[in-house]
C-alpha cells in the first residue's frame, strides 16, 4: 500500500480536539477502508508519523496515540495529495469522493478528512450489577439445583451450573471495567482521560484489550457478554449460542484455551430448561470490589465440590478439602517463594490460598510458579479457571491425568508441594509402576496409595524443599503389607519432620480421621 495513502488515512481517523484512540481501534478503522493493511504495516505508519512528530502517544495505558498541535493542517493538506494519488489503485467501495471523505466499506457515512466525524449516540457500558453475598448465592445455587436435578444426575448438572456462573462472572467483570474506563476517560484529572472527543472513537477505545487485561479481566467478545445470552434465553438454539460463547471466550483468552466446558448444545434438557436457568442465574451479581468477586466465584466453587461431593458418591475416597485444612497446611509451610506444586490439586485450593498468604504478608505472587496435576476432568478444569480469573499463572499440565501413570511434571523439583490426596485408594496401581524410581523408600502396597502419593512429592520436593500432605489418619500407624517398613525408612532418613492428628469430622462427606 501507498505509504503516503496510509498516513492520510491515520491522520484522518484521529480526533482533533486532543483526545486519543485505541491503536486496536484506530487498526479495525483502518482495515474496514483497506482490507489488505496487516498489523506491521500499521505499527510501521503509525511510529512512522511519532518519529516525524505528526503524532504522540495518548495518556492512556492501553496504547493510544493522538495528534499534535500541527496535526490538522497537515492532515488535511496530506490526505488530498494522497487521494489524488490513490484514485486510481483504490476501489470505490471503500474510498468514496465525498468531501475528500474515506468511506466505511460497510456502507457508514464517510468521515471527511481534516474535520471530526459527526457525533453518535454513545453506546452506554452495560450497568455493573451490585455483589450478591454468599448466603444469597447459595439459595441462588440451590434453586438452580431443584430446575435440573429431575432431568439429570448431580455429576451432569454440576457441570451446567459451573459453566455458566463462571460466564456471568467473567461478564460481570468485564461490564464492571468498562464502566470505570467511561468514568476515568471523561475524568480530567485521570491519566486515562481522553478529552471530549467524537462518542464512536470513544466507544471504540472501550473495546481496547489492553485496558481489560492489564488489571487481570478476561476480554469478553459482544457474543459472549451476558446481556447477549440472557436477550437469547428463550430461543430454542440457546445451547449451541452459550457453546458458541465460551468458544468466542477461549479464543480471546489464551489461558482458558481448552478449558471451558462446552456440553450446552448437547445437555438433555427439556424446551425451555437452560433458558430458565439463565434467567435464574442472571439474578447473581458479582459487581463491586473485583478481590472480593474472585472470592466469591472461588467460594461458589467450594460450595458446589462440598454439596456434590456427598451427591456424587464420592469413590476412592476423594473427598472436598475443608477450607480450615487448606488455610492450616499453607501456613505452616509458608510457600512464599519458587516453585509451589499440587500432585492432586483438585479445584486449586491450595494455590489460591498460597496467593492470599503471600499477598496478606506483603509477599508479591510473581515470586511463585504453580504446578499442579488433576485426573477428573471437571476440578481439571475449575482448576485452571479458579486460578486464571486471578491472574496466576500456571502449569496443570496439557489435560487432566493420573498422576502416577503419566506424571505430566516427570522434571519438576518444587520448593514446596501442598496436597490432600484421596485416602486409602485402593486401584491406584498399574503394572508400569513395578520399580519406579520414587520408591526410594519401598514398593507401595498395590492395595494402597497412601505412601504411593508420599514418595512421589518426597521424589518430586527440592533437598531444601518443604512439603505438606493431608492423610488418613491410619497412615501413621499401618502396618499393613510394606506401609510400616515404608515409613520407618521414611523417618530414618530424617524426611519426616512431624506428623500432626486432626481433630475428626472436618470432612464433608466422610467421617474418616485425618493428618497432616
Amino acid at each position: 500500500m501507498d505509504r503516503s495513502t496510509l498516513h492520510a488515512a491515520i491522520l484522518a481517523a484521529i480526533p482533533e480536539d486532543g483526545g486519543s484512540i485505541g491503536n486496536q481501534a484506530l487498526f479495525e478503522s483502518l482495515r474496514r477502508q483497506f482490507a489488505e493493511l496487516d498489523e506491521d504495516e500499521f505499527k510501521a505508519a503509525r511510529d512512522g508519523l511519532i518519529d516525524e512528530g505528526l503524532l504522540a502517544r495518548g495518556k492512556g495505558r492501553g496504547g493510544s496515540v493522538r495528534r499534535v498541535e500541527a496535526g490538522p493542517r497537515i492532515a488535511h493538506s496530506l490526505a488530498e495529495q494522497a487521494l489524488s494519488e490513490a484514485r486510481a489503485r483504490v476501489a470505490p467501495a471503500q474510498v468514496a469522493e465525498v468531501s475528500a471523505g474515506y468511506l466505511d466499506s460497510r456502507g457508514a457515512e464517510p468521515v471527511e478528512l481534516g474535520r471530526p466525524a459527526k457525533k453518535a449516540g454513545r453506546k452506554a457500558a452495560a450497568p455493573s450489577q451490585a455483589g450478591t453475598t454468599l448466603q444469597e448465592l447459595e439459595k441462588t445455587l440451590w434453586a438452580t439445583a431443584d430446575k435440573l436435578r429431575a432431568n439429570m444426575d448431580a455429576a451432569e448438572y454440576k457441570h451446567i451450573v459451573l459453566g455458566l456462573i463462571f460466564l456471568k462472572y467473567i461478564s460481570d467483570s468485564f461490564a464492571g471495567r468498562r464502566a470505570e474506563l467511561e468514568r476515568r476517560f471523561a475524568d480530567e484529572n485521570d491519566d486515562y482521560y481522553l478529552g471530549d472527543g467524537d462518542p464512536e472513537l470513544l466507544t471504540a477505545e472501550l473495546e481496547e484489550r489492553d485496558y481489560y487485561r492489564e488489571v487481570n479481566v478476561f476480554w469478553v467478545p459482544e457474543v459472549s457478554r451476558w446481556e447477549a445470552i440472557r436477550a437469547a434465553a428463550k430461543q430454542v438454539d440457546i445451547g449451541k449460542r452459550i457453546d458458541d460463547a465460551l468458544s468466542a471466550i477461549e479464543a480471546e483468552n489464551s489461558t482458558l484455551k481448552n478449558i471451558l466446558d462446552k456440553r450446552y448444545a448437547r445437555a438433555q434438557l427439556p424446551d425451555g430448561k437452560l433458558g430458565e436457568l439463565v434467567d435464574l442465574i442472571s439474578t447473581i451479581g458479582f459487581g463491586g470490589d473485583a478481590s472480593q468477586a474472585r472470592d466469591l466465584l472461588g467460594q461458589v466453587y467450594e460450595y458446589f465440590l462440598g454439596q456434590f461431593a456427598s451427591a456424587e458418591g464420592k469413590k476412592g475416597g476423594q473427598f472436598y478439602t475443608p477450607a480450615s485444612i487448606v488455610k492450616t497446611l499453607v501456613a505452616v509451610l509458608n510457600p512464599h517463594h519458587g516453585k509451589v506444586y499440587d500432585p492432586c490439586c483438585g479445584s486449586g485450593g491450595m494455590f489460591v490460598q498460597s496467593e492470599k498468604f503471600i499477598e496478606a504478608h506483603g509477599g508479591k505472587l510473581g515470586d511463585v510458579s504453580i504446578y499442579g496435576q488433576e485426573s477428573n476432568p471437571t476440578t481439571w478444569r475449575l482448576a485452571a479457571m479458579n486460578l486464571a480469573i486471578r491472574g496466576i499463572d500456571f502449569n496443570l499440565g496439557k489435560e487432566p491425568a493420573d498422576t502416577f501413570v503419566r506424571n505430566q511434571h516427570s522434571d519438576l523439583r518444587a520448593d514446596f508441594i501442598l496436597a490432600n490426596p484421596p485416602f486409602n485408594v485402593s486401584d491406584w496401581w498399574h503394572g508400569s509402576l513395578e520399580g519406579d524410581p520414587r520408591w526410594v523408600y519401598g514398593s507401595p502396597p498395590q492395595g494402597n496409595a497412601n505412601y504411593a502419593w508420599l514418595q512421589h512429592m518426597l521424589h518430586h520436593l527440592k533437598p531444601s524443599g518443604r512439603t505438606g500432605i493431608v492423610l488418613a489418619n491410619g497412615s501413621m500407624s499401618s502396618s499393613q503389607n510394606s506401609e510400616g517398613e515404608i515409613r520407618r525408612s521414611m523417618v530414618e532418613a530424617d524426611v519426616v519432620e512431624v506428623m500432626v492428628a486432626l481433630p475428626g469430622q472436618l470432612f464433608f462427606n466422610t467421617q474418616i480421621p485425618a493428618c497432616l
